[in-house]
């Protein structure tokens, strides 16, 4: 039968072909491989770069596989798939399985249950050869991070391989099908093994542990198998096995956790590699490979990896870090298990005539070698998640609530022998409610995620320590009627540092570009009420990097004049905190942590305390979750499990800190700080609809009831009416007020008051009256006439409208025709008396070129907290102008000040103020362009 049409079939039942000369220093040099991943999981010192020889590993395994298939093919013109398979499984499967049930069941009874069910999760996808698809899932997923080290993270590189045969073998059979040359498929093999390592170099997240970007270096030893040489020289032999062996030896040396990998740097293991095994037996390195000490740590090689890695990692967990010298000795004592494995498992199976004789015997033994595992995986995997309890995510609502001053989380007394809330494997999952929100370290910008009903918002800006707090910052904004955008990233340090993310194993480019584009965001955007700043505070420990760091960051923050707040970082546990207290359910202070090391000190917090930091303030909730002096910080607080990792808090926690927090920005003097609110209202409703009659009430016509001043007073054109053509909601969260005009050129428009007449400054406090208001959208002659306002007027002038000036008035927001604004105070006599009546101690025009159309915030505080006196107006959060108590007579000042006032909104058409401006209306004057106002605030400082 011709070579070229041979067709691709497994033959059953047929001796095996014979396989290619076996090489003793291939033998050898496994040794110096498992030896070098031996020390470096011992953590030996000087031997940082021993994981190379995993690559040391795939080479040999791309030269022996190919090799062999090729031989195969070549003398028979196929390859027997059933007949390979088979003798892979009769090798790997069962050693493999015995560690798989060894680890489940050892896990079972000497890690803690959420360690044990992550385990029996890992013993699935090891026995399945998928463990490294686990393990990049959960080392690429940021919130993943913080984990101890999977007893079987070492069968990533097993699934690695076992991948490859997968993949290889029936390539290998479909070049014997169509008769590929030698040549073809060294080309074939090239193209392959440069695209995988350009892989390797772009693709970053899981790079180290994925098939497609490893597989070049399998692709290394298939070229020297499929290399036309027949005779090397001695001196290129000789050249090459010591060059090579210095290359391998040279990286274990030299390679440590800072070298990129795999990238260019896997070159130098993987080329040497394929050096040594190119210049074959006769030279000076693979004569010494081929000695007897190495051949025989080299027949180990396989079972001494699967066994040492989960001895380390199974002792770690019962007894804690441990010494690189005890390390080496459980190493050295993993040889046992091994060799019995290699004796009494291996080579028996491997030698096994009945197995080998048919195919599928062999193919029913590596079945069996993968059940067994998964069953045990299962069953006792799922007796785990059972006693863990609930894994739903506890309920918000039914947290107890906590103390908002003193040394206690709660405001009361937990119950004696209470549940911890949430349970550990609650809490694994216990992530702020924030959706996408917290993008992950890929993304370079945020969505817009802004959460809440209020106008105004508390921006929540930095990484996932930043992020932890979402829960408090929605309840917080709730309580002051705001919303809450978040600007979070994880992994990213708000201050501007060059950090390396460990989930995609390099420079984090993407957090520089996300921190100027959330710079970029806030700037452009409407000003936030609040900026709230946090970060992992360990990103460096070079003190004055850091706050240089932080003053580039600061800087274009303080630009936008709005409070910002820095809240500390809060401890860091270290270790997997729910996974430990799964294990010690009844002594939760097992898994307290050192003080000492989960505190470290905060130079920003400690330069914004010296009062070298303008424009921040800080605050920390540390003394609570780190209470006393002792030694040792809880990591379950009070019945309340207080850390989702080694890191982060609960949102559970964050939930119960709501009010403490709330407190803290009040004493820091930032928004809402003690104030009562005594009016709110953000008009919502449906569109068409009127403004809430608990809160307001209509003047409608032309003067108040009597007419004591016709016209209102002001000369005015138009007539008010309580009509929704005037007065409504416009369904969007504004209130309209809106002048219109007949046919007959009557104009009308509407006018509301607070129903409430004695909002007034405490004795030694503040009134704080704030709208956001945006004028009417009209300007220039169709603007001629216009004269919006908000203002208040004394509560005296509710009982028969008598006494004006006197009763005091206080114009927040006054504009006319598309021009300026206005803040002005009317009080005393008139003509004339203290405050120059009628025309009012005034601000004057100020220049706002966007006020007609754009919402800005109003506001107007009497502020009664010193001697001197001061009534202030502000736009956006800056004074614009003042009048103090020692400008007026002190009797009509009190008159004024010191008594109730009523609020008004409207918008006037004509009148004394626009004529004195010249802008009277005429017949270009527009109806129809609304004050639309978002909201009304009226709030009391003690």
């Amino acid at each position: 039968m011709s070579t070229s049409t041979a067709p691709l079939t497994v033959v059953l039942g047929q001796p095996p072909v014979e396989r290619p000369r076996f090489r003793p220093d291939i033998e050898g040099l496994r040794a110096v491989a498992v030896l070098a991943v031996l020390a470096f999981h011992a953590a030996v010192p000087g031997l940082a770069g021993g994981f190379v020889g995993v690559d040391v590993f795939f080479v040999i395994s791309g030269y022996l596989i190919t090799g062999l298939l090729r031989s195969e093919s070549a003398a028979t013109g196929k390859v027997r798939l059933a007949e390979f398979y088979s003798r892979r499984a009769r090798r790997l499967l069962p050693s493999a399985a015995v560690v798989l049930a060894v680890v489940a069941v050892l896990g079972a009874l000497l890690t803690a249950p959420l360690r044990r069910a992550d385990l029996e999760r890992d013993v699935l996808a090891s026995a399945l050869s998928v463990a490294n698809w686990r393990f990049i899932a959960e080392q690429t997923d940021y919130l993943a991070a913080g984990r101890d080290p999977s007893v079987l993270l070492h069968f990533w590189s097993l699934a690695v391989e076992e991948q490859f045969y997968l993949l290889w073998a029936p390539l290998m059979a479909l070049a014997a099908r169509w008769a590929w040359k030698r040549r073809t498929l060294l080309g074939l093999t090239l193209v392959l093994g440069a695209g995988s390592f350009w892989l390797s170099l772009h693709w970053s997240a899981g790079a180290y542990l994925s098939t497609p970007t490893r597989a070049w270096q399998f692709a290394a030893g298939a070229v020297v198998a499929l290399l036309p040489i027949r005779r090397i020289p001695r001196l290129i032999r000789e050249l090459l096995g010591l060059g090579g062996m210095a290359a391998v030896l040279g990286a274990v040396l030299v390679f440590d956790a800072r070298t990129p990998y795999p990238g260019y740097a896997a070159l130098v293991p993987t080329i040497g590699t394929a050096a040594i095994v190119l210049a074959g037996e006769q030279h000076l390195v693979g004569r010494v490979l081929a000695l007897g000490a190495p051949r025989a740590i080299g027949r180990l090689s396989y079972n001494l990896y699967l066994w040492h890695w989960p001895v380390l990692v199974l002792a770690e967990a019962r007894w804690g870090t441990l010494h690189w010298g005890v390390k080496v000795a459980l190493t050295a004592a993993a040889a046992l298990p091994a060799l019995a494995a290699l004796n009494w498992l291996e080579q028996p199976l491997r030698r096994s005539r009945v197995l080998g004789e048919i195919p599928r015997r062999g193919l029913s033994l590596g079945l069996t070698a993968v059940v067994m595992p998964v069953v045990l995986a299962l069953v006792v995997g799922t007796g785990t998640i059972k006693m863990l309890g609930p894994a739903t995510p506890p309920d918000p609502s039914g947290l107890p609530p906590g103390a908002r001053t003193g040394p206690t989380l709660l405001a009361g007394a937990p119950p004696a022998h209470g549940p911890t809330v949430p349970n550990p494997v609650q809490a694994r999952q216990d992530f702020p409610p924030d959706g996408m929100c917290e993008v992950n370290p890929t993304d370079t910008v945020s969505p817009p995620c802004r959460f809440g009903t209020g106008d105004d918002r508390i921006v929540l800006l930095g990484d996932s320590h930043a992020g932890q707090w979402f829960s408090a910052m929605l309840g917080i904004a709730a309580q002051h009627r705001l919303a809450v955008e978040e600007l979070v990233k994880q992994g990213c340090p708000l201050p501007e540092l060059t950090v390396n993310n460990p989930q995609l194993g390099r420079t984090y480019h993407e957090c520089d570009t996300w921190r100027s584009y959330a710079l970029s965001r806030l700037k452009q955007g409407p000003k936030p009420k609040l900026i709230v700043i946090s970060t992992l505070n360990r990103y460096t420990a070079d003190r004055a990097a850091l706050l240089h760091g932080w003053e580039q960051t600061l800087a274009p923050l303080r630009e936008l004049g709005v409070p910002i707040v820095y809240l500390q970082d809060t401890p860091i546990p270290g270790r997997d905190i729910p996974a430990c207290v799964s294990g010690h359910s009844d002594t939760t202070s097992a898994c307290d942590f050192p003080r000492s090391d989960s505190l470290w000190a905060d130079p920003l917090a400690e330069e914004i305390a010296a009062g070298r930091v303008p424009g921040v303030r800080t605050i920390g909730v540390n003394s609570v979750l780190c209470p006393g002096e002792g030694k040792t910080c809880p990591s379950v607080l009070e019945h309340v499990l207080l850390y989702r990792d080694d890191s982060h808090l609960t949102n559970a926690a964050s939930v119960v800190l709501t009010s403490r927090i709330d407190q803290l920005l009040a004493d820091a003097g930032v928004f809402g700080e003690g104030w009562a609110t005594l009016l709110h209202d953000d008009f919502d409703g449906p569109a068409g609809s009127k403004p809430d009659p608990a809160n307001w009430q209509y003047d409608t016509g032309t003067c108040y009831p009597g007419c004591p001043a016709a016209q209102w007073g002001t000369g005015e054109f138009e007539t008010m009416t309580d009509s929704t053509d005037n007065v409504r909601l416009d369904g969007q969260g504004s209130l309209e007020i809106v002048p219109t005009r007949d046919g007959a050129g009557h104009w009308f428009s509407g006018r509301i008051e607070s129903r409430r007449a004695d909002f007034a400054a405490p004795a030694g406090g503040v009134l704080r009256v704030e709208a956001k208001v945006a004028l009417p959208a009209v300007n220039g002659p169709a603007a001629a006439g216009y004269w919006p306002a908000f203002w208040a007027l004394g509560g005296k002038l509710r009982d028969g409208y008598t006494g004006w000036p006197g009763v005091g008035e206080l114009d927040v927001l006054e504009s006319i025709g598309g021009r300026g604004v206005f803040g002005t105070m009317h009080c005393g006599t008139t003509p004339g008396g203290p405050c120059k009546e009628p025309t009012g101690l005034g601000s004057g025009e100020k220049p706002c070129p966007d006020c007609w159309g754009t919402f800005h915030t109003y506001t107007l505080e009497v502020d009664r907290s010193s001697p001197v006196e001061k009534v202030r107006w502000l736009r956006d959060g800056q004074e614009y102008f003042a009048v103090t108590s020692d400008q007026v007579d002190p009797a009509a000042w009190d008159q004024a000040v010191h008594h109730g006032i009523f609020l008004i909104l409207n918008v006037a058409i004509g009148g004394n103020l626009p004529t004195a401006y010249d802008s009277s209306p005429t017949t270009a004057t527009e109806p129809g362009h609304p004050m639309k106002v978002a909201s009304v605030t009226v709030s009391t400082k003690q």
